[in-house]
């Protein structure tokens, strides 16, 4: 048995999750900024240097109060349902690519917890449970607003994954790769896929907002109509895990949007850095470039939330069924026309 290559990918599943999480909690205090620059009001400014530690009063907070259980909810379900959502919003990061290989005293580290040639079926694979979490605390909870949201997420989930499979059997048809590593490498430079495919781009960011219950697509949790949605019945911590899975989520997103459309790791001069300064100098400005990729978008996401109002459940399957999956098809007629032609 190997044990420096278990020891390796047990250090960078550490390294991963802990980015992951520290990331997640300061997007709660990055929504808060963002929220209070684009209403013109402060955001929080008072637990630490301009409110740094407010994710820590908010966990601290949540972990005190009191679980509450309703007396008609499925407990084990009820229990379940805030696990489920938590965990597979964590298990997307571990086949996105960080850098290329590092070399530390002679030793090659790659920064990729799992590099599998069908990383982008596993990503659909692990979009598509995250739904399981939502629909089982709502049914769970016992409560007609909780089950009403939670089938909302479903029809939701089932509208927008099938146009963006469509979405992303255009890129894999241009890109003939399922592995995310070879995506990234093949945009070396500049050479990004959001330029020769912007239609894909468009439709596959539109369906990461209903993935993530975003706004304009947090119909399974508007309080206008269902008091809060799937985790209405929730408290404490179970409410923690709801709230933070969806930030998790929104970083996962952001991160596959970069590695898939805008190269990922790779940053104009990246060969000259490699050749001048080192790879290790190199690789950090590469890590360092993806989040600052991933940095935009979730900024991005925030940005829409605070701009747009929230869509009515029926324009939101009108979007779905009607709009983007008829242009998700045409989209792979028109790449594989392309592709035909380029090859003639």
């Amino acid at each position: 048995m190997d044990y420096i290559f278990l020891l390796e990918k047990l250090i960078l599943i550490v390294i991963v999750f802990t980015v992951t999480l520290v990331f997640a909690m300061y997007e709660t205090w990055a929504e808060r900024k963002v929220a209070g620059f684009i209403q013109d009001r402060y955001g929080p400014n008072r637990a630490g240097i301009f409110g740094l530690l407010q994710p820590v009063c908010d966990g601290a907070k949540l972990f005190s109060k009191e679980e509450f259980m309703p007396a008609s909810s499925n407990k084990i379900l009820f229990a379940l349902g805030p696990s489920v959502a938590m965990i597979v919003s964590l298990l997307g990061s571990a086949v996105i690519p960080w850098a290329k290989e590092f070399v530390v005293f002679g030793y090659h580290f790659v920064p990729q917890v799992a590099d599998v040639n069908v990383a982008l079926l596993y990503v659909v694979a692990v979009l598509s449970t995250g739904v399981y979490g939502i629909v089982l605390g709502g049914w769970a909870s016992g409560n007609k607003y909780s089950l009403i949201g939670s089938i909302r997420a479903g029809a939701q989930m089932i509208s927008y994954e099938i146009a963006m499979g469509l979405a992303l059997i255009a890129l894999v048809m241009m890109t003939g790769s399922l592995s995310l590593r070879e995506i990234t490498e093949q945009q070396s430079g500049m050479a990004w896929n959001v330029f020769v495919q912007p239609l894909t781009f468009l439709i596959f960011l539109v369906c990461s907002f209903a993935e993530c219950n975003r706004t304009p697509f947090d119909l399974a949790e508007c309080e206008s109509e269902l008091v809060n949605g799937h985790h209405t019945e929730f408290s404490s911590m179970k409410m923690a895990f709801y709230m933070f899975s969806e930030y998790v989520s929104m970083f996962f997103s952001s991160a596959l949007i970069s590695v898939l459309f805008f190269g990922g790791y790779n940053y104009p001069g990246m060969d000259w850095v490699s050749e001048n300064w080192g790879v290790n100098i190199a690789n950090l400005l590469a890590v360092g470039s993806i989040l600052a990729k991933t940095t935009f978008f979730v900024f991005f996401y925030m940005w829409i939330r605070w701009t747009i109002p929230r869509f009515r459940y029926d324009q939101l399957m009108r979007l779905g069924w009607k709009m983007l999956f008829p242009l998700a098809l045409i989209n792979i007629f028109i790449v594989g026309v392309v592709i035909l032609i380029m090859k003639n």
